[in-house]
């Protein structure tokens, strides 16, 4: 077996042990063909599984640590930025930090006291019902998927630092037929331009955010998305320390008609940033409005960046097709009414990185579309797909007017509706409740409701 300059694998009769014989006779193709099947089984065995990851955010970053852990494996870990500064609120559970190994100095903030802004403008303290070890993590995204990108690649991943042009699957008559990727090498300038690359490998896993190029080569379909849109202000120290462990939610339609924007803490910033699905076009005018509602706290401030990114609305139709998984915003795993990503980012990738090592049996063997579907997505959809649908109906049921923000910021201010949001959210487990106390709940939420229409602006 022979690699090329492009890390190919080219299986041929280039050092066929079977020589030129029977050349002559029907019975010597024959012959010759059926040993060049036994030959080319034999050849993959010998070779290692080679797996390429495309995208280096929290998904491809933790589903290639866990290929590179298994050293029959070849993973290699495609991204066109290593720099890439995604705007994202950047809150992680306090899950993530130990499920994932993250070390201290990556967290820039840690976030015990948040306030929920109405459209009225009432201030609804949250965070009372948190324990004294307990936080939301703040970090900024081009440290943390640095350092995920960079774990991965110490672990033995190969770093390709490209941008993918286009996905080659393999002919459908072929089971073990490979995928060939063409990529822009910025590690390989000519001119000022970069030269193209190809890579060929057995199994694919895209992680490479909303605009996938390997969820559009396998024709995974489409979803709604929404614009995130965010600005780091610098703002006067005395303010900075006023969000020293402090993060702020504004709703409103003035910030946004169907989500909501916020002021998050960062190590010396704050990100202020909002989205929306149903009025992208109009998103800077929704950037004007928070800027506005948060004009005191932030005043005397500097952008230092702005940043907008598409952020999927729900899962795509097709998640696995053939030997190709999508994880991260690639698959479509953003919870709506929260927009929370990166664990389930970071989640994800690991899940399936995992299901082809223990699939391939350590690489030994080339896992099937059945069994990414059977050991990767039917797994993580059980777990994690109720967190989806509650969070779907309560976006449709608060999001939609202010009068039901009016409520849902009431709401929040409840310290029972905070203990199971909370737990829920920091621990990604799915939290007993008290029935008596649900039924209370249920009668406060009207209540709320009917408060909501008297004092929604």
């Amino acid at each position: 077996m022979q690699r090329n300059g492009n890390c190919s694998r080219s299986v041929g009769f280039v050092s066929s042990p079977f020589g030129l014989a029977g050349l002559g006779s029907r019975q010597g193709v024959s012959q010759r063909r059926g040993r060049f099947r036994t030959a080319r089984r034999a050849l993959w065995v010998q070779a290692k599984l080679r797996v390429a990851v495309v995208g280096g955010g929290p998904a491809g970053a933790c589903a290639a640590e866990a290929l590179a852990k298994c050293p029959e494996i070849e993973t290699y870990l495609i991204e066109r930025k290593m720099d890439n500064c995604k705007p994202c609120g950047g809150a992680i559970p306090l899950c993530m930090v130990d499920e994932f190994n993250l070390p201290p100095e990556i967290i820039d903030r840690k976030v015990r006291r948040m306030l929920m802004v109405s459209p009225s403008g009432r201030e609804i303290p949250v965070g009372r019902t948190l324990k004294p070890h307990e936080y939301i993590g703040m970090t900024r995204r081009e440290i943390l998927d640095g350092y995920l990108r960079e774990r991965a690649i110490s672990l033995g991943a190969v770093r390709v630092h490209g941008l993918v042009q286009d996905v080659e699957l393999p002919n459908p008559r072929d089971p073990q037929g490979v995928y060939r990727i063409k990529y822009a090498d910025y590690d390989r300038i000519d001119g000022g331009r970069a030269t193209t690359s190809t890579l060929e490998v057995d199994m694919v896993i895209g992680a490479d955010g909303a605009n996938s190029r390997v969820a559009k080569a396998i024709d995974a379909g489409d979803y709604k998305y929404a614009i995130a849109f965010q600005e780091r202000i610098k703002i006067p120290d005395q303010k900075m320390a006023f969000y020293e462990d402090l993060a702020e939610m504004y709703v409103g339609d003035d910030v946004s008609p169907d989500f909501y924007a916020w002021v998050f803490p960062k190590y010396d910033h704050v990100g202020v940033g909002t989205g929306t699905v149903i009025d992208k076009p109009n998103i800077k005018r929704y950037q004007e409005g928070i800027r506005q509602r948060a004009a005191e706290k932030i005043a005397g401030g500097s952008v230092i960046k702005v940043e907008a990114h598409p952020i999927p609305e729900h899962p795509r139709p097709r998640r696995v097709v053939g030997r190709v998984a999508l994880v991260g915003d690639a698959a479509g795993y953003v919870t709506k009414c929260s927009g929370e990503g990166i664990y389930f980012a970071a989640k994800s990738g690991r899940m399936c990185g995992e299901a082809i090592v223990q699939a391939s049996l350590n690489g030994g063997r080339l896992p099937s579309e059945r069994d990414l579907m059977e050991r990767y997505l039917k797994p993580y959809d059980r777990q994690y797909g109720p967190t989806y649908t509650v969070l779907d109906i309560l976006q449709k049921v608060f999001y939609t007017n202010n009068a039901a923000r009016e409520a849902f910021c009431e709401l929040c201010g409840d310290d029972y509706v905070q203990k199971v949001t909370f737990d829920s959210y920091l621990y990604k487990k799915v939290t007993s409740t008290n029935p008596l106390e649900d039924v209370k709940l249920l009668f406060r939420t009207i209540g709320s409701l009917m408060r909501g229409h008297a004092l929604a602006p």
